[in-house]
């Protein structure tokens, strides 16, 4: 019999198989209490295990490239987190084996997180998978992962963890289904940049029996249970003719009416090359330049490592736009050679250009390494600066940029507030501004990215947030100046459209998202985004504010 489940879609695309459910470790060791003479030797056993676990996810990150390697080095690091393990050796020392120190450490850490408000369930899931690792790793048994099989399934678990969801195959994996998560966990990010159907935060979904028939589609986040032929039939007739209308919708971005929209991709490294070229990438909109600095948080890359990263991405886009955002270092993205450690609120203290400008040489070594391997190439260049506060920053910037010799356009990322509010004084020392919204809402709103609690205040459709785009863009308009997205807002379809109709130059999203935009955009006139934006800034929250948009654009 035909059962129908609701969760949330998170990654486009219909995907029929049967079910298999992830593989676990065995999670809680027991407890039991060892000698004193054993503490020493518990801890060095707890040391090496946190320190193979971490240099396993940074491999793995480093195989899978773009998002997943970000992502996958963030949890390392998460890994290797020093609070964690002074309570880990703290617990030995008083009797417990290491694999149940770290298992009560970590709880113990979960708890905390709790108690400050509801955590967004991606991150639950990456603390859960580190700690899973952990104690596999000291108990000898097999780690969490991917199950076995010859044929093509649709995995379904409680939650995914991007060890996980960065190296699924998608020629066995048809897409996947989760009982937690939500749009923004990482496993949500990483199905789209896979360009795998997903469907999450599905109540009961770790409880559907293995081997069981479904369909999963992760446009409208239904699930099937049983589906019939006639149900099968629909969904891949429909599935076509999202494909068709996608396929049909060829060439550079732009409104029903002709109004060109640039469609970008952000990328992490030359990694995410290929899969831009094959969407129809007209360039890159956010190149990340991290991935460089990361293999190595002691020591900064040499300028030969980096005129060949850099020229590996140039390369790909003759005649294309190709934006770099140089090192956006510190909060969460810590460097031992560059970032302070006793910072006591580091998303408000030196990231990002602070970070630069208080390191010359490395800013300097980057923008000559960048001169360098755009020499000779027909590509279009532009360099941004992160974490632009202010005219003071993007004339540092600007600055820094001519005297490396560089010919590029310079740029300013918007990201916080004072940037967006006094855009036009920004733009007098720099060409272009390029949006960052996953940050902007941060310090729009004061609300962590990674706290569920406030999640609500994280939602790019906030008519505040898209207060600030506004500013922005007119303000560019009146400097004659460009003015793009590069955040996580320009990969929503319906959103794309606001984007454009607030005077947004142009869109720079994950590869998997371009065709889906491109279609959307080339739906509407530029007169009706216009409408839905007036009509989304016109609402009082977000839920309004994307429901008054799609009643503009469906004409109702």
């Amino acid at each position: 019999m035909e059962t129908t489940l609701r969760g949330v879609g998170v990654s486009h695309g219909v995907a029929i198989g049967e079910v298999r459910h992830m593989g676990t470790a065995v999670l809680e060791p027991p407890a039991k209490q060892i000698p004193a003479e054993d503490a020493e030797r518990e801890q060095g056993r707890a040391r090496k295990a946190v320190e193979a676990v971490a240099a396993d996810l940074t491999a793995r990150g480093n195989l899978a490239g773009g998002e997943a390697q970000a992502v996958l080095e963030a949890q390392a690091m998460m890994a290797q987190d020093p609070e964690l393990l002074v309570d880990v050796e703290r617990r030995i020392a008083v009797g417990s084996t290491a694999e149940r120190a770290v298992y009560d450490a970590f709880a113990a850490y979960r708890e905390l997180l709790a108690n400050a408000g509801e955590y967004l369930a991606g991150r639950v899931a990456d603390l859960d998978d580190v700690r899973n690792r952990i104690v596999a790793r000291l108990l000898g048994v097999p780690m969490p992962g991917v199950p076995d099989s010859d044929e093509p399934y649709v995995l379904v678990a409680r939650d995914l963890a991007p060890a996980d969801t960065a190296l699924l195959d998608p020629t066995l994996v048809l897409g996947f289904v989760t009982e937690e998560g939500g749009p923004t966990s990482h496993s949500a990010i990483l199905a789209r940049a896979l360009g795998v159907p997903a469907v999450v935060a599905l109540p009961g979904a770790s409880e559907l029996a293995e081997g069981t028939l479904i369909a999963v589609d992760g446009s409208t986040g239904e699930v099937f249970l049983n589906p019939s032929e006639e149900k099968k039939a629909q969904l891949e007739a429909a599935s076509a003719e999202r494909r068709a209308a996608l396929a049909a919708s060829t060439g550079p971005g732009a409104t029903a009416d002709g109004h060109t929209v640039p469609l970008l991709a952000n990328i992490g490294g030359p990694a995410d090359v290929a899969a831009a070229v094959e969407a129809g990438a007209e360039g890159v909109g956010l190149f990340r330049t991290e991935f460089l600095f990361l293999d190595d948080s002691k020591n900064a890359p040499s300028e030969e490592k980096q005129i060949t990263a850099y020229r590996q991405v140039l390369e790909a886009f003759p005649e294309g736009r190709v934006v770099v955002r140089v090192l956006d270092a510190g909060a969460d993205k810590p460097l031992d050679f560059l970032t302070p450690a006793d910072e006591p609120n580091p998303a408000l203290g030196v990231r990002g250009l602070r970070t630069l400008l208080d390191h010359p040489a490395v800013l300097r070594t980057q923008l000559t390494a960048l001169a360098k391997a755009a020499e000779g190439l027909p590509v279009h260049l532009e360099v941004m600066a992160p974490m632009v506060a202010d005219r003071a920053d993007a004339r540092a910037f600007a600055e820094a940029c001519r005297e490396a010799g560089l010919r590029a356009k310079f740029g300013a990322m918007v990201e916080i507030p004072s940037a967006a509010l006094r855009a036009r004084s920004v733009l007098r020392e720099v060409e272009f501004l390029s949006l960052g919204t996953n940050d902007l809402a941060q310090y729009t709103f004061a609300a962590d990215r990674q706290v569920g609690a406030v999640s609500r205040l994280q939602d790019p459709w906030q008519p505040a947030l898209l207060d600030l785009v506004a500013l922005s863009a007119e303000a560019a308009k009146a400097e004659g100046k460009s003015c793009g997205v590069c955040g996580e807002a320009a990969s929503d379809p319906l959103l794309a459209c606001v984007l454009t109709g607030l005077g947004v130059t142009s869109l720079s999203m994950g590869a998997a998202s371009i065709p889906y935009v491109r279609a959307s955009l080339a739906k509407f006139t530029l007169a009706q985004c216009e409408r839905a934006a007036a009509a989304a800034r016109a609402a009082d929250s977000a839920e309004d504010a994307r429901a008054a948009a799609q009643a503009v654009l469906s004409g109702e």
